[in-house]
């Protein structure tokens, strides 16, 4: 191995430049993580236009989930052995490349390729936002830029539905594409002309054996999440224990091997942040957050079309007050754990969550407004959570750590998100008591278990360790 190249070493940068850095990573991120939703709300149009089934469109999102599940863990070789600047460009160089094959598509397969290369970029785009706040912004403000980037990680894929309605209502669902483009190139322009980071890379090699585990496993794993909810529909393409035995299987010795390699600094994924206790108490809390999140944003929609009748363009009005609630408390929450430190904000969020979820089973039917209501409670639940959890696990890291602990959390927020759609999805299915159709009792008892889920966040949270010194 070589040296490293320009480092400075926990020095905090200009306020100036870190912002327009920060800045620069947090809007090209949350362009790219809205895609992980925008096509939600579409599927019911691409099915008619593309002429095909359901379950093979819903894998213009599914497949978006399973790439990035794919790519993330390798984001911690690539952050070591790349600039920021290079990795930045070349993320959004894919992600615009397959926003143009998106909205040139002539048919299904070719939209599929689009999508797949869009989420290659988006995978990288995260882990590069968080290892970049964590080298340039002191310890004692942390919380606050954290609170930014829980904007994109939370708000991005809630208001993703809003904005396809919007634009379905008007234009042709190509449009979802063409006016992405612009402003990922915008981007793109401006990353290449103003990103400048100091950072260390090493010419670290590349173990492939890894990058072969790691694809199977974390691919088997979420296609076999994702393949539980298509079964109880009675779309899967093969059984769900399939994928979900040879993912295991992979990921065991995936892990087994990257324990042999860290020991000479060559692992693919450093798993040393699980030594931690406050990094894995806080992927647990995170985890849990993230399978409500998403289990929720995939059960409303359907809840609010298929039993309370609204169309697509009221359904995305619905959650839109929610999102807009994580994305403004982000801040606040930020700056207040940077005062008072996480325990403070994580338990009463916790507490918030589980009651939001306790009244969704509850008011099940009850009129469209108390949905509104109750997604906004979820929401604030959730951005009380996710800040200080993030900062907490990261903070607590040393330095030549902070890839592989972001690449940690971006690969369990894809899981607990294809987990929870998947064990919501799965719970609507079998108890619903017209077929496997949506349904009250489907929808009540889907959120009876996230509710009982989100029962053990509140326990789990009072592990939760209080506000430590700055060093």
């Amino acid at each position: 191995m070589t040296g490293p190249t320009t480092h400075i070493p926990e020095r905090a940068a200009p306020a100036t430049r870190t912002n327009l850095v920060i800045g620069l990573l947090v809007g090209s991120a949350f362009v790219m993580i809205l895609n992980e939703t925008i096509m939600s709300v579409a599927l019911p149009t691409l099915i008619v236009d593309l002429a095909v089934t359901a379950s093979t469109a819903q894998w213009l999102t599914s497949g978006f989930f399973l790439t990035m599940a794919v790519v993330i863990p390798i984001t911690g070789f690539l952050l070591q052995r790349f600039t920021p600047r290079q990795v930045f460009v070349g993320a959004m160089s894919a992600f615009s490349t397959g926003t143009l094959v998106s909205a040139l598509a002539p048919g299904y397969g070719v939209l599929l390729t689009g999508r797949i290369v869009q989420a290659v970029g988006t995978a990288v785009m995260i882990p590069l936002l968080m290892t970049t706040v964590l080298r340039l912004v002191p310890v004692q403000r942390r919380g606050s830029m954290m609170g930014t980037i829980s904007i994109v990680i939370a708000v991005a894929p809630a208001v993703g539905p809003t904005i396809s309605g919007l634009i379905l209502s008007a234009l042709d669902w190509r449009f979802m594409f063409w006016l992405v483009l612009p402003i990922a190139l915008l981007a793109l322009g401006a990353g290449v002309a103003l990103l400048r980071v100091d950072s260390e890379t090493r010419t670290v090699p590349l173990d492939v054996a890894s990058v072969a585990l790691s694809a199977v496993g974390f691919a088997g794993f979420v296609y076999g999440l994702t393949a539980i909810g298509e079964a109880a529909r009675g779309g899967a393409l093969v059984p769900p224990w399939i994928p979900l035995v040879v993912g295991a299987a992979a990921l065991v010795v995936f892990v087994r091997r990257q324990l042999v390699l860290q020991r000479a600094d060559r692992a693919l994924l450093d798993l040393r942040p699980f030594t931690l206790r406050p990094f894995v108490v806080s992927i647990v809390l995170v985890v849990l957050s993230m399978m409500a999140l998403f289990g929720a944003l995939i059960l409303l929609p359907l809840y609010l079309q298929d039993v309370l009748g609204t169309d697509p363009f009221v359904t995305g009005l619905v959650v839109l007050p929610g999102g807009l609630v994580m994305g403004l408390l982000g801040p606040f929450v930020g700056r207040a754990f940077d005062r008072i430190g996480a325990r403070p904000l994580v338990i009463p969020g916790a507490v918030v969550l589980s009651g939001s979820l306790w009244a969704l089973t509850a008011f099940v039917g009850a009129p469209l407004w108390t949905v509104v209501v109750i997604h906004i409670v979820l929401s604030a639940g959730i951005a009380l959570m996710l800040t200080p959890l993030m900062t907490e696990a990261l903070g607590s890291l040393p330095a030549d750590l902070y890839s592989h602990g972001s690449a940690i959390v971006s690969t369990l927020q894809q899981v607990a998100g294809a987990a929870g759609t998947a064990l919501f999805v799965t719970m609507l299915t079998l108890f619903s008591a017209s077929g496997g159709a949506t349904d009250a009792p489907g929808i009540r008892a889907a959120f009876l278990v996230g509710a009982i889920l989100s029962t053990a966040a509140v326990g789990v949270s009072l592990l939760v360790r209080g506000r430590q010194p700055s060093p």
